[in-house]
């Protein structure tokens, strides 16, 4: 990895500063505590369904083994920034080294695209489920959901490994703030001494691929549900159906409405109030109330959570 440096002064620096949320230091304690406890909610609320999974029988089905799975994926998701964004509130040089900052960057981008594919594979277990329920069973075998599950995280941690080690042997020049929370690539990029608008598409078009394959993949998926929940013909059948997929279809929405604002086109061209928003919203928010929209809209998970509250 290439050090950072200015054209005036050739000393090594041994890290980025991470500037965050700039305010006084009233209101970085008071924000240390608002994400102190989010963190704690989004741990509990994602743990409890991946319990309520565990400990209920009825529960045992592909749906909900890859709930906890995806819940325990948005587990670690979360915990790739917020500790660190959690330190930060509290430093004094809010810095953060090459090495964590680029292994922050991997991990992030790498659990986020591990997200992508699980969407998607969620999408297409209830396709099964719906279109195809007679031979549901004989597809979706636990075998096949194990190596749908195994895909996912790998193909997620396979996805970003070059641009990421293409961008930490970059030279950087001038200033070392980073004005985010996390270490993004629009920011890393436009502290870079030369423009590499290659490097710059090159991003764009992972990232765009990242997030179209599997989102029409998961259109295409509903398109079929929907003609198929549609062909039912009683009211409550076609309500029933629905309900299976409405909690998917919720935090797909979430998820994908705020990260293509930001990954569609390239980074380093939208502002960092907008950068810092979009990029709190699903990588903080959406953790925390995807256990909310799976419980309240799914009554055997829901039943399974209050069986889970009362051990």
């Amino acid at each position: 990895m290439k050090t950072l440096s200015s054209p005036t002064n050739s000393s090594t620096i041994t890290g980025f500063i991470l500037l965050g949320f700039p305010c006084p230091r009233e209101g970085q304690i008071l924000l240390f505590v608002l994400f102190f406890v989010v963190y704690l909610l989004t741990l509990m609320g994602n743990a409890s369904i991946i319990c309520a999974v565990r400990w209920d029988q009825r529960l045992h089905t592909p749906m909900y083994l890859l709930l906890a799975n995806f819940s325990f994926l948005e587990i670690w998701y979360v915990t790739s920034t917020v500790p660190n964004m959690l330190a930060n509130f509290l430093s004094d040089t809010k810095v953060i080294s090459f090495s964590g900052c680029f292994l922050q960057f991997y991990f992030f981008f790498s659990l986020g695209s591990t997200e992508c594919f699980f969407l998607a594979v969620m999408a297409f277990d209830r396709y099964l489920a719906i279109c195809r329920p007679l031979h549901y069973p004989s597809l979706m075998t636990g075998r096949l959901c194990n190596i749908l599950v195994i895909s996912c995280w790998v193909l997620g941690f396979l996805w970003f490994p070059v641009p990421i080690i293409i961008i930490s042997q970059m030279s950087f020049c001038g200033s070392r703030i980073i004005d985010h929370f996390l270490c993004d690539p629009g920011p890393l990029l436009a502290l870079s001494c030369v423009r590499n608008s290659l490097i710059e598409l090159t991003s764009s078009t992972l990232s765009s691929l990242l997030l179209f394959i599997p989102f029409f993949f998961i259109m295409g998926s509903y398109t079929l549900v929907m003609r198929a929940v549609l062909r039912v013909p009683s009211a409550a059948g076609r309500r029933k159906a629905f309900s299976t997929c409405g909690s998917h279809v919720t935090v797909v929405s979430l998820f994908y409405g705020s990260v293509m604002v930001m990954y569609v086109s390239p980074t380093s061209d939208h502002t960092a109030g907008m950068q810092k928003l979009v990029t709190l919203f699903y990588s903080v928010v959406t953790p925390l109330i995807n256990p909310v929209i799976y419980s309240l809209r799914n009554k055997d998970m829901k039943h399974a959570m209050k069986k889970l509250l009362k051990i």
